[in-house]
């Protein structure tokens, strides 16, 4: 009991003493605590999640959420608007036309429910017209802005026409409206083309050129009397003339007459898809100057050129309206190289003559059945020069008055026929297809050498020979 007491006696002993050395030792500073770590930030609301909701101007949608609602963000009230009548149930409800977000959130401010909602204008009535005017076309109307997007597809270009025609009026702009219908079964048009052109003229030059000298004594006077012919611009053939002499006066007499004619005929024959564009030339190019083209570092020039086509150019569209009709715009040119209004380039000790172009171009839109024909251009031009020149006062004496005087007399006679028939075209069997050279058989040497044949074979046997497509004569030139 004695050890017990004297035990416990020291204990008390040693923890009085260790209190006291520790209230006279020197205190030590305690370090501070660590902040607790921040939470991290969570995205409660975005667009990842949202729905796309359209709505019209003054048109409203009905959502029913799975929880109750706490809490409604709406981005853009001026765009549109959600109202609440229930816990579960909102209405969205469009305002102008624009884009939005609009969340809702439940008590303990999780997300129920994101809606991306773009207001556009009201559609319906667009749409209800344009199902009752195509029953049968897949159309769809939807809504960019206040614009209009027409999708879908319909059986040709003129339905096509159509619908946008009738969207544009609904909306009241058209800029607004953008087409992207397709068309089902595109058709293909064959344009069928002649180009019939008979050009005539008639050149008469008259005239006497004097050269001599005439004396009274002593007063001498000497004339020179050249004729121009300014109507066609020189003489038909230089040195081609009688001349004759009568003591000192020498006279040349300058009398040509040129007749000629020309016949230009073209037939050709495109294909293409409805709305699409086709472009046909049967000629060729012919060069001209463009400047120089210097090299910057050897300073060397040389001449630029370009070329210009000429002969007869087809460029057409066709756009097939309804069964058997063709809206056609066609545009043809005849062009020709003339030496009227050349031009001399001269360059060193060189002349180059640079041709001018005569030009005979028509262009139209029309609307014409498949298979009927429509003369596009008929176009008959005629041009008259007639000019007398001569020495003043001599040039009236009758008689004698024609050796001071020359007549000039230029005419042109043109008449130019194009007729065009348009086809809605099918697809078709090689085999029944024929080329130029079907039945050509080239000759062999016995018979070219001496009985002068070029061919041996052309065409089929048995058959006779296709008539020509062109018939009957074209222009005022009958003989």
């Amino acid at each position: 009991m004695a050890t017990r007491t004297m035990t416990r006696a020291a204990l008390i002993t040693a923890l009085l003493a260790a209190a006291c050395l520790d209230a006279s030792a020197p205190a030590w500073t305690a370090e501070p605590a660590l902040a607790p770590a921040a939470a991290p930030i969570q995205v409660i609301g975005s667009d990842a999640g949202s729905r796309f909701v359209q709505l019209g101007v003054g048109k409203s949608v009905v959502i029913d959420l799975p929880r109750d609602i706490k809490d409604v963000l709406v981005a853009e009230p001026k765009f549109a608007n959600a109202v609440v009548r229930s816990t579960r149930r909102a209405y969205l409800i469009g305002v102008a036309v624009g884009q939005t977000n609009i969340y809702f959130f439940d008590a303990e401010g999780h997300q129920i429910a994101g809606f991306d909602v773009a207001v556009t204008r009201d559609l319906n009535g667009v749409r209800a017209m344009l199902q009752k005017m195509f029953p049968q076309g897949e159309l769809r109307v939807d809504g960019i802005g206040d614009g209009v997007m027409i999708s879908g597809s319909v059986a040709n270009a003129a339905e096509a026409q159509q619908a946008y025609d009738v969207a544009s009026r609904l909306v009241g702009d058209g800029t607004k409206v953008v087409n992207g219908l397709t068309i089902r079964g595109r058709d293909q048009v064959m344009l069928k083309v002649t180009v019939a052109e008979v050009a005539r003229n008639v050149i008469k030059q008259l005239g006497v050129d004097l050269n001599g000298s005439l004396s009274y004594g002593s007063t001498i006077l000497n004339f020179n009397n050249s004729n121009p012919f300014t109507a066609l611009g020189q003489p038909l053939v230089d040195g081609n003339a009688i001349t004759g002499s009568f003591k000192s006066v020498n006279a040349t007499l300058r009398a040509m007459e040129r007749a000629g004619v020309i016949r230009t005929l073209a037939e050709p024959n495109l294909t293409a898809i409805s709305g699409e564009s086709a472009t046909f030339l049967a000629g060729g190019e012919f060069p001209i100057p463009a400047g120089y083209q210097c090299d910057p570092t050897t300073k060397i020039c040389q001449l630029a050129i370009q070329f210009k086509k000429f002969g007869v150019g087809l460029t057409f569209t066709p756009v097939v309206m309804s069964e058997g009709r063709i809206s056609l715009r066609v545009s043809t040119e005849v062009s020709e190289l003339t030496n009227d209004n050349a031009i001399q380039l001269v360059q060193g000790s060189s002349t180059q003559t640079i041709p001018s172009i005569k030009t005979r171009r028509a262009e139209t839109t029309v609307e014409i059945p498949s298979g009927g024909s429509l003369a596009m251009a008929g176009m008959i031009q005629e041009q008259t020069k007639h000019q007398i020149s001569g020495l003043p006062g001599l040039m009236e004496l009758p008689v004698l008055g024609a050796l001071f005087k020359s007549r000039d007399y230029v005419n042109n006679q043109t008449e130019l026929m194009v007729i065009v028939t348009p086809y809605i075209v099918r697809a078709v069997a090689s085999k029944d297809l024929s080329r130029p050279d079907d039945g050509f058989t080239d000759v062999g040497d016995p018979a070219a050498i001496l009985l002068g044949r070029l061919n041996k074979i052309y065409g089929k046997p048995g058959q006779p020979n296709p008539a020509p497509d062109y018939r009957g004569k074209y222009g005022f030139i009958l003989d």
